[in-house]
């Protein structure tokens, strides 16, 4: 009885031991993935600065090429207005050579 008795608080030990040293490798896992987390937090936090920083940049590139393509089609303007009214008045001569006038149309 007394052999098993101490085969049995040997088997403790052994046991104690081992779930001492599970437990600080869990400890350990756990630090580490809470690393990772903090790590992958950061990261997130800094892709997302990036990322509004490119929107804002975008931002700001359309619409200076819009404000230019505007300027250059308000600098192009009066001169498409020039052609325009001169295509449209050789369509209403040839109407009024033949006796009709365009507003009737």
């Amino acid at each position: 009885m007394e052999t098993h008795r101490k085969h049995l608080v040997e088997e403790v030990r052994g046991l104690r031991g081992q779930l001492e040293t599970c437990q600080r490798e869990a400890e350990a896992a756990q630090k580490e993935a809470e690393q990772a987390l903090r790590e992958r937090d950061q990261t997130l936090v800094q892709l997302q600065a990036q990322v509004a920083d490119m929107e804002a940049k975008y931002e700001e590139i359309l619409h200076d090429s819009l404000d230019q393509l505007l300027a250059k089609l308000k600098a192009i303007k009066p001169q498409w207005d020039g052609t325009v009214l001169s295509l449209h008045a050789m369509p209403k001569e040839q109407l009024y050579q033949f006796g009709l006038n365009p507003l009737d149309l």
